[in-house]
């Protein structure tokens, strides 16, 4: 079954926009053809298309030139920046992160605690609340925090962290401060210098309309010179084609964070996805995303749904959650929603709604109707 994208609410893990699939078919059938010609372009043309990928990336973050670079994913962008840290940078020192973080990047720091020395310090949620409280990563932040790892927009509730307000009080404390933006970003406004950062995050799913595999690094320059990543190799230096295994060296800018040969089909079957990104009126994109979600929003309360997102919208990111408790196993909802040709995710009980590009007021009323019927028939 496929929709025609009017009741499509996924857009916090796949987004969608009309000339998908059809854009996303020329690129990859553009790169088949470079690739497989019998000359010597393939290089040219492929790191073009990385290099047009990741300054798109700068425009959207507003990072300067030789500060963003291509990652698989989150997870393995962080890691290439911790391995990179001076030593002692971490050793000792403990290394801060909210409990409604992304838990892949939970699992890897849980990994890494031991081998470079910090302690990993999680901050709970409180007891019945959907998001970790602003105010209880603050209590726990205090001069022994290195690194804090900040999550933009929670991936489970849709809370909004006041990025302005943590990152002020992290340079107090002369912690580094890194950020996940992946579930916010495209559809809010983000710039690694308002607040300033010392690292971000993100892949180009969700709100981009991406392709799996197509992740951002963005290190801030004052950082990267203090920076050695262990996972290095011929694209981290200035000349990739210098063969003295003798006279290794870094690259100055973010380039030093490549290592072998770059993965590039993501990122060139994902520009496509960015160019149509950057044509759009950005302020039109949130001003529908808000109004489809106050419905949803609506609709929730008076089903009797539980709300698991902030009702302020200036609070949260794209997304409406709810809990379902014990009124019906969400892989039960979610049946019933693509059954009614409405698209619909869950994580555990909390049912999760992103409207975007493609969905219309009439899927609203669609996705509300069905909602409604599924509750209802148990």
């Amino acid at each position: 079954m496929q929709g025609d994208g009017s009741a499509y609410f996924i857009y916090h893990s796949i987004g969608q926009y009309p000339a998908k699939a059809a854009d996303l078919g020329r690129a990859m059938g553009e790169f088949a053809q470079s690739w497989g010609a019998r000359n010597d372009g393939q290089w040219n043309y492929a790191l073009g298309k990385r290099a047009r990928f990741i300054d798109r990336w700068r425009a959207l973050i507003g990072a300067a030139e030789g500060t963003v670079t291509t990652a698989e994913n989150v997870t393995a962008g962080l890691y290439s920046l911790i391995g990179a840290l001076p030593a002692g940078r971490l050793s000792g020192r403990t290394l801060l992160v909210a409990g409604d973080c992304f838990p892949s990047l939970h699992f890897l720091l849980a990994g890494l605690a031991d081998r470079f020395g910090f302690t990993l310090k999680t901050v709970p949620h409180r007891p019945g609340a959907y998001w970790v409280e602003d105010d209880d990563v603050i209590a726990a932040w205090g001069s022994d925090v290195a690194l804090a790892l900040l999550t933009w927009v929670s991936s489970t509730s849709s809370h909004r962290i006041d990025l302005a307000r943590l990152a002020a009080h992290g340079r107090t404390k002369g912690t580094l401060i890194g950020v996940d933006i992946t579930q916010a970003v495209g559809l809010l406004p983000f710039d690694v210098s308002v607040p300033e950062v010392d690292f971000a995050l993100s892949t180009s799913l969700k709100w981009m309309c991406g392709t799996p595999g197509a992740g951002i690094l963005y290190v801030a320059p004052r950082l990267i010179g203090e920076c050695a990543p262990e996972l290095r190799g011929w694209f981290s230096q200035p000349d990739p084609f210098s063969w003295d295994l003798t006279r290794f060296a870094f690259a100055a800018d973010i380039r030093r964070f490549d290592n072998g040969t770059p993965g590039i089909v993501a990122a060139l079957a994902t520009l496509p996805a960015l160019d149509w990104h950057a044509a759009q009126d950005a302020g039109s994109m949130l001003a529908h995303n808000q109004g489809l979600s106050a419905r949803i929003q609506a609709g929730a309360d008076e089903i009797g749904l539980t709300l698991a997102s902030p009702r302020d919208p200036e609070a949260r990111g794209g997304s409406i959650m709810v809990d379902l408790g014990a009124r019906i196993p969400a892989a039960d909802l979610i049946a019933a929603l693509r059954r009614a040709d409405v698209f619909a995710d869950a994580r555990g009980q909390i049912a999760r709604f992103s409207p975007g590009a493609m969905t219309t007021d009439d899927g609203v009323t669609r996705l509300l109707r069905a909602l409604g019927k599924a509750l209802a028939s148990g």
